[in-house]
């Protein structure tokens, strides 16, 4: 199907403050690009209409800095061809330690050393191949989560192998799943069962088409789903969300309650502007829904969380707080209490 590209170059050290204003439009189609050798960046959008890429570049030059674009759009119809091309250009592969997240066309000419661990991806129209920091922090979380409990996932994997559950513990929900990167990840790195799910129904499509690549379509359920539905009646020891700031904070109780007992929930997607506060919210959501004590527990319970909220400590009120910043963008950790 042809799809129409429009294209807006960014002025030099506008880059951030694109980021940002990109991200607060709120329209998925559009994604910043940057070639950091090249000292250059692009704002793209796809659109399978004329008249859907009109009313989008209205909208969104609209809320845009003039000064911070060069020009105006530069739009073309894409054949099949031409797209594949166009975003394949962007999408590269990274690594963290021994774990590779690779385009999956490089398959037939990438050289796998001892020890290496890949994801194969094709992001096609979803959101989600690890080169936006969101991702990124996200990934690195979840690489995080799995050397912290290492020798718990090994004990559990030997465990599997004698025809027990492999992971039951050590379960995670990719919430907002986009190309399914995390999920995919999660359980090619030894984590299970994973389910992911996204209210974008070609998100959806494209992180399935993933897990078909990796080779792991019948152990990754990918579903449809907002953060209401999507978390109902689960739990996992891991929660990862790499949506928007506004969505976080809305499905807040959803996704706390989502973690189990000892379990990380991981967020990205969140501007390094915003993380104070989201950081201050989400504990004090979590204090609210912690069971009822005692008057003299609960009076110091909020004191003690005051003053972590203060201090961006952590919480002694059952779960714990920090946050790591790369660019202009930042993650929240939330670890409950057993």
């Amino acid at each position: 199907m042809p799809l129409v590209e429009c294209k807006f170059a960014v002025a030099p050290g506008a880059m951030e403050l694109i980021d940002e204003q990109t991200v607060l439009l709120g329209d998925s189609r559009w994604t910043v690009w940057e070639d950091r050798v090249a000292n250059r960046a692009w704002v793209t959008g796809f659109f399978e209409s004329w008249s859907e890429a009109k009313t989008a570049c209205r909208k969104f030059t609209a809320v845009m800095d003039p000064a911070s674009l060069v020009g105006g759009a530069d739009c073309r119809e894409l054949a099949d061809a031409d797209w594949a091309d166009s975003y394949k250009a962007h999408f590269k592969a990274w690594h963290i330690g021994r774990r590779y997240w690779v385009p999956e066309w490089e398959r037939k000419t990438r050289r796998i050393l001892a020890g290496q661990e890949i994801v194969w991806l094709d992001p096609g129209l979803a959101f989600g191949t690890g080169n936006h920091e969101s991702t990124r922090l996200c990934c690195e979380r979840l690489v995080e989560y799995i050397d912290a409990h290492k020798r718990r996932i090994s004990i559990a994997r030997d465990r599997s192998t004698a025809g027990g559950d492999p992971c039951a513990t050590f379960g995670v929900i990719d919430a907002g799943c986009g190309s399914g990167i995390l999920g995919i990840s999660a359980f090619r790195f030894g984590l299970g069962p994973v389910i992911g799910f996204d209210n974008d129904p070609v998100a959806v499509r494209v992180s399935r088409e993933n897990a078909q690549l990796n080779e792991v379509a019948d152990d990754v359920e990918f579903v449809e789903g907002d953060l209401s539905t999507g978390l109902a009646g689960r739990q996992a020891g891991l929660v990862l969300a790499n949506i928007h700031t506004d969505v976080l904070r809305q499905g807040a109780q959803e996704l706390l309650r989502a973690v189990a007992p000892g379990g990380w929930l991981a967020l990205s997607g969140i501007l390094a502007s915003e993380i104070d506060d989201l950081r201050a919210d989400f504990l004090a959501i979590a204090e609210d829904m912690a069971p009822r004590k005692s008057n003299l527990d609960q009076q110091v319970c909020k004191i003690v969380a005051g003053a972590s909220r203060r201090n961006r400590g952590p919480s002694t009120c059952g779960w714990r707080a920090t946050s790591r910043r790369l660019g202009e963008w930042a993650d929240l950790l939330m670890i409950r209490g057993p």
